[in-house]
């Protein structure tokens, strides 16, 4: 009565596979997947986070002069690090 039989562990994957299909079992373990990916990331020692906040730091200046139209300065600011 302890532990079950690799017979019941079939058919309970079994009757799993119909109740929900295999489609619906694929999604939910990509997902499952992911989370578990995501959640390794964050536990790094902000190495993802340093460079993501490098790249956000980035400001974008675009200046246009008035009297000649055609003419647009794109400009990216740099900051030390």
């Amino acid at each position: 009565m302890g532990s079950f039989s690799i017979w019941h562990w079939l058919i309970v994957l079994l009757i799993v596979v119909m109740v929900f299909g295999t489609k619906k079992l694929k999604n939910m373990g990509s997902d499952l997947g992911g989370a578990v990916k995501g959640f390794k990331d964050g536990m790094k020692d902000g190495t993802g986070a340093a460079a993501d906040d490098a790249t956000a730091a980035k400001p974008q200046v675009t200046q246009a002069t008035t009297a000649d139209k055609s003419t647009t300065i794109d400009v990216e600011a740099k900051t030390k690090s």
